[in-house]
């Protein structure tokens, strides 16, 4: 026969007399529960009563926090049935049949990283009844993240930064040896130590960008920001630089209002000005870019936009980058698309673009040389506002690069 989970009965943690602990000591009265649901940590109460019976674990608590990660509908639910994590069960296993605490690290799936470390503890419980243990969950995503983002921009660093350094010394040299007393020499050597000088610059603005976006990516932002406006000012920011290459802006931007999305200001002018910049930079002299935003869109519209129906370059390899984890059907979003007459891409370069430093083979953009990490920082922009990102190119036929944010609901 099968077991009845414990019915919510009793004065400790709203639990049966059978599989609860024994009461507190005599003294004030404690509201245990109340206290361990008002906790922002995941709390999982958890019996078991046969040590192969590895099916019958049941959780007979879980606070608001627990039951929001983990989905449990209600208490006295199959431990199995909302957490399958092999480290997790493990650990609570060695609480409850070996009675002594454990650790594990629990990293759920999903778009947004996530990092919870696990200790679990076993509980006295009157005789004859179910064996009892309690696992608390605490978010260590902050501090594993700083951590890693510390190593890269140490290696990323050290690496990107070796080549202008080099350079800079190099020709230090010379302008101490003979070229000292060349005017002419000396013009063109100070006009690169120049260059260099501001490409790292732009590198180091762009590790520090990234690293504060990634440190806060798990916390979606609050603000909201109309999107047509936020580009309109962009625009008017690349004013020189397409004005120097001659390229023109086609601009496709719905009306005042129209284009509101939740989001950080700061950062969704850092999407489009990296996108337009990276388009302006690839296209030919004298081409177009074409700038568009479309409102209203579901998920599933938002991320078929390259479907023959709704496609920037037709006939060309799409790929999705990026897309929102578990969106809601009532969901709407607004798209962001820039499209440019440049070389384009090969598909199989297509996966990698949003990596830190990734280069394409054989493509140039300018004297103006990028320092790898735009498309990097729009990914993980994106990903903070619960949005997506595809890309859409072939040699020969340009690129146009997606992005969509979740609309303001009214």
């Amino acid at each position: 026969m099968a077991s009845t989970p414990p019915r919510r009965v009793g004065s400790f943690l709203g639990l049966d007399r059978r599989t609860a602990p024994p009461p507190p000591p005599p003294g004030p009265s404690v509201p245990y529960a109340a206290a361990l649901e008002a906790l922002h940590d995941p709390i999982l109460m958890v019996s078991g009563i046969e040590r192969e019976d590895l099916t019958g674990r049941l959780v007979v608590f879980a606070n608001a926090a627990a039951r929001g990660l983990f989905r449990i509908p209600a208490d006295g639910v199959r431990l199995v049935s909302v957490l399958r994590h092999p480290g997790v069960l493990d650990a609570l296993e060695t609480s409850l049949m070996a009675q002594e605490p454990c650790e594990a690290v629990y990293e759920p799936r999903g778009v947004q990283e996530r990092i919870w470390t696990v200790r679990t503890r076993p509980l006295d419980a009157p005789e004859g009844a179910p064996r009892l243990a309690l696992a608390h969950f605490r978010d260590e995503t902050d501090s594993r993240r700083a951590e890693r983002s510390r190593v890269d921009f140490l290696a990323n660093a050290s690496h990107e930064l070796r080549t202008p350094l080099a350079s800079l010394s190099g020709f230090i040299e010379t302008l101490r040896g003979h070229a000292r007393d060349d005017p002419e020499a000396r013009e063109q050597f100070l006009r690169i130590m120049t260059a260099q000088a501001e490409r790292m610059s732009r590198l180091i603005d762009d590790l520090m960008s990234l690293s504060r976006i990634e440190l806060n990516e798990h916390v979606p932002p609050s603000g909201s920001c109309d999107l047509a406006l936020a580009i309109t000012d962009v625009v008017d920011a690349l004013k020189p630089m397409t004005a120097e290459k001659s390229v023109a802006l086609d601009l496709r931007l719905p009306e005042r209002g129209a284009a509101e999305v939740l989001g950080d200001r700061h950062q969704i002018i850092q999407v489009a000005q990296n996108l337009i910049d990276n388009a302006v930079k690839y296209s030919p002299a004298a081409g177009t870019v074409r700038v568009e935003v479309v409102v209203g869109l579901t998920a599933a519209e938002a991320a078929s936009s390259a479907s023959p129906a709704f496609q920037a370059i037709p006939g060309v390899g799409r790929l999705s980058l990026l897309t929102p984890d578990r969106a809601a059907d009532e969901e709407r979003y607004v798209l962001l698309r820039i499209t440019d007459a440049g070389p384009g891409l090969s598909r199989e370069h297509l996966p990698r673009l949003a990596e830190r430093f990734y280069r394409v083979e054989g493509q140039k953009s300018g004297e103006r040389l990028g320092t790898g990490l735009g498309l990097a920082i729009v990914k993980h922009v994106m990903n903070r506002h619960r949005g997506g990102m595809i890309v859409e190119s072939a040699p020969g036929c340009g690129a146009a690069f997606s992005t969509y944010f979740p609309t303001v609901r009214v």
